[in-house]
């Protein structure tokens, strides 16, 4: 059977393209050539990722399902007898998180067995079900007003920005977290009412687009959708019917494959997390398909975010948007560092290419991520999820709590935390193969043996692994050699023998031989030390131990909002942020930095780097792994110089923080238009309304208009501050405030290849209201459109 798409892909210049492009459908390829073993087969033993697990799975007991389960039974027409929970689950993105949570009670039932999860997870399942057997179409959702939304999609009305449909906020996006939810019930417990709600939940969807054609849908998927490309072929796969392959070709964005299967990287500055889960659906669709275009698109993607875009803890983002490659510089100068949502993607997506390809390459890159980003973004005592975690030098994280907060990397962590069993262990035929060193027991079914791994790393550079039971039998065992332990320097034991290590770092050691009971394999691995700089180059560098990043606790002091309220912000550390010339540094005369950075004797993975630490009240700092620091301020990314250099840049970064304070001091409330978190964040509202980047800059412009709503807590703003670029021309516009004038621009582009900001005094009648909200509204002339955005800021006299 042969389907065919044209899609028709509108430039940034107004030019329209065709494209025909046609493929093949093919039966489902539905098994990976690299297995893994199911989660039941995989069980933790005690130690840190033990102790994370069973720290999630208390903050799962802790949340109340009728309470997630509220807008679904609302949208069914259901009578609900609780109250939605707050933060993000009433304000638009209502049942998000219900689809992640039983994404996470099926993994982690999978991985525990517990009979509480279990419980839970047939009880939310029951109630989805009376939620689809009321509705006529099969449809669950949780999105406010779903059924008017979806039949004006169905008729095929649709107005779609970056994170709206039909003034909705991201409801694709929430439909594919409720149907990935209902697939991982069934594919991690076998639940048959999953799959059976999950397929007709799936026809409901090709009901809704089957009136649409390809341009209708490629419009759609402006708005942030999720994997809903990857979902559908999951169904595929589950029931062999080609149709739903085929809506997961038409529901691949082509604004982004196109690029990526071509090899170029037009990454920069777009919506990171927005993108990691459409190219997971894009390498789904290659193996299930053995479609090239999508396999190279999908490979080409993960070598450029791993290799050239990824930082020290394994995130890649600033406040959820891609550094352009050459300047990583807001990394460190912001508070919104990497993402947990897009590190939890990235896995997903590593996963998937290790499966198909066995590479020890990705088992390096997950390894790091695990460590350093997921297992670092949760409380290890309270519990709690991380949003961002800042790499600005001082700063601190912000963790959720179970009755305020409702973030995207709250339902993606309730996931993240139960699965640390899944790339421990892999097989292929007569091959098992050792991936991760964490201590663990596996039941290889297929063979009828069982194994365990004994071992306190990172703490100590040695594992163990035994075969506790079974008969007798061949087969290889493949050790990963990582990239963190120095060539020829790690060792193999098999029952108390040395033999031989017959691989290099980034590879497998082959051990083959008839296994039986008893038979133990101690593996030693000395972990180098070393610094490492960021992405582009720049003079800020981290410090890891083997795959474990390093870190310094400074201090504790304003931590505000280190446990998070349910505020639409209670997710950024909005403390002081303290000037980045005033923390400590490396500084060194030329020599080789890392040897400068030594164990402190007594203490597991404890280091000093007293010879290279600037200024001398920090120099008895001690680095320890960034994973076990908490409620605290840090440092990652330490600046480097020589001494010779020192004082020139003290002075460079003295000016820079000179400026930055003073904006800050006067700055009340602002806005990054484009951006999607900010925009939301400050209730974004528009019609006829378009965004983009230029010279890594966001921008937001309209033909209609477009309104956030500000904060003026004190009743103190003085002037609208806005950031305009020079060659915008022809663009006639108003900006109202509370809905009056606030002035009449016209721009004519002669200000030049540059930007610039105007301030826009607010007159005190205006300021005379009861509220401490101001909407700022941007409408464009008839026959015009206002100019291009690129920062909006309150600001105090």
């Amino acid at each position: 059977m042969t389907g065919k798409q044209t899609i028709r892909r509108f430039l940034k210049y107004g030019v329209c393209l065709s494209l025909s492009i046609s493929w093949s459908l093919l039966p489902a390829q539905q098994k990976y050539p690299f297995k893994l073993f199911k989660s039941q087969e995989v069980r933790l033993l005690n130690g840190v990722f033990k102790q994370a697990q069973e720290t999630d799975l208390h903050y799962m007991l802790a949340l109340d399902v009728d309470r997630l389960l509220m807008p679904y039974l609302r949208e069914a027409g259901l009578k609900p007898n609780v109250q939605s929970y707050p933060n993000w689950e009433n304000t638009g993105l209502d049942g998000h998180i219900g689809g992640h949570y039983l994404t996470a009670l099926s993994l982690m039932y999978a991985a525990t067995g517990d009979q509480r999860i279990e419980k839970r997870l047939k009880y939310m399942l029951s109630q989805l079900k009376k939620c689809q057997d009321a509705s006529p179409t099969g449809y669950i959702g949780g999105v406010p007003g779903s059924v008017k939304l979806w039949e004006e999609i169905a008729r095929g009305k649709i107005d779609a920005g970056t994170f709206s449909l039909n003034g909705k906020w991201v409801p694709l996006y929430n439909i594919h977290k409720i149907l990935a939810g209902l697939r991982d019930a069934y594919l991690y417990t076998g639940d048959v009412d999953a799959k059976k709600m999950l397929i007709k939940y799936s026809d409901w969807f090709v009901w809704l687009t089957s009136k649409l054609n390809d341009q209708q849908i490629q419009q759609m998927l402006k708005s942030e959708h999720g994997g809903i490309n990857e979902v559908l072929a999951d169904v595929y796969e589950i029931t062999g019917d080609q149709k739903y392959l085929k809506l997961a070709y038409q529901f691949s964005d082509h604004s982004i494959l196109d690029p990526l299967a071509q090899g170029k990287d037009q990454l920069n500055g777009i919506h990171a997390n927005t993108q990691i889960p459409k190219v997971i659906g894009f390498k789904r669709i290659a193996d299930l398909n053995k479609d090239s275009i999508y396999q190279k698109a999908a490979s080409f993607f993960w070598n450029e975010v791993v290799h050239h875009r990824t930082v020290a803890n394994g995130g890649n983002s600033v406040r959820e948007h891609f550094n352009p490659l050459n300047d990583f510089s807001g990394m460190i100068n912001s508070v919104e560092g990497p993402e947990t949502c897009n590190s939890y993607n990235m896995l997903k997506l590593t996963k998937l290419f290790y499966e198909s390809e066995g590479l020890a390459g990705y088992i390096d890159y997950y390894e790091r991520t695990v460590y350093n980003h997921i297992l670092s973004s949760q409380h290890p005592d309270k519990g709690g999820f991380v949003y961002f975690t800042p790499m600005r030098p001082g700063h601190y994280r912000v963790y959720s709590q179970p009755e305020t907060s409702f973030w995207c990397c709250v339902g993606s962590g309730l996931e993240n935390h139960a699965k640390y069993n899944e790339l421990i262990y892999a097989f292929q035929d007569d091959i098992l193969y050792l991936n991760l060193f964490i201590p663990s027991s596996l039941n290889w079914k297929e063979k009828g043996l069982s194994f365990e791994q004994q071992t306190q790393f990172p703490e100590s550079e040695k594992t163990t692994f035994t075969m506790t039971s079974g008969k007798a039998s061949r087969f290889t065992l493949k050790v990963r050699y990582p990239v963190w332990v120095p060539e020829g320097a790690m060792q193999v034991l098999v029952n108390g023998k040395a033999v031989a290590a017959n691989a290099t770092p980034g590879g497998y050691i082959s051990l083959t031989r008839a296994w039986k009971k008893g038979d133990r394999v101690e593996l030693l691995l000395p972990m180098k030390t070393y610094t490492e700089q960021l992405p582009d180059g720049s003079n800020y560098a981290a410090v890891l131990h083997g795959p474990v990043l390093l870190a310094a606790k400074t201090d504790t002091a304003n931590l505000k909002g280190l446990f998070a309220d349910e505020s639409r912000m209670g997710h950024i550390a909005s403390g002081k942020q303290y000037p980045l010339q005033d923390m400590p540094m490396f500084v060194h005369d030329g020599q080789n930095k890392d040897s400068l950075i030594k164990p402190v004797k007594g203490k597991a993975l404890t280091f000093t780097a007293s010879d290279l630490i600037y200024p001398e009240q920090y120099k008895t700092l001690e680095l320890t792994p960034f994973y076990k620091l908490h409620d605290s301020r840090y440092v990652v990314y330490w600046q480097v110089e020589t001494k010779a250099g020192l004082e020139a840049l003290k002075k460079k970064m003295a000016e820079q923080q000179r400026i930055a304070d003073e904006l800050a001091r006067v700055t009340i409330d602002m806005v990054f238009p484009g951006e999607q978190q900010p925009e939301s964040d400050h209730f974004f509202k528009a019609e006829q309304t378009s965004n983009g980047v230029f010279q890594d800059r966001h921008w937001r412009t309209a033909k209609g208009w477009f309104s956030y709503e500000l904060t003026d807590q004190n009743k103190e703003a003085h002037c609208l501050r806005l950031t305009y670029y020079g060659g915008d021309k022809n663009r006639r516009f108003k900006i109202l405030m509370n809905d009056q004038l606030l002035a009449s621009v016209s721009l004519d582009g002669s200000v030049g290849d540059k930007f610039y900001e105007v301030d826009y005094i607010i007159p005190q009648e205006m300021l005379k209201t009861s509220s401490s909200k101001l909407r700022v509204k941007f409408v464009a002339e008839d026959g015009s459109e206002t100019a291009g955005i690129y920062e909006l800021r309150l600001v105090k006299k």
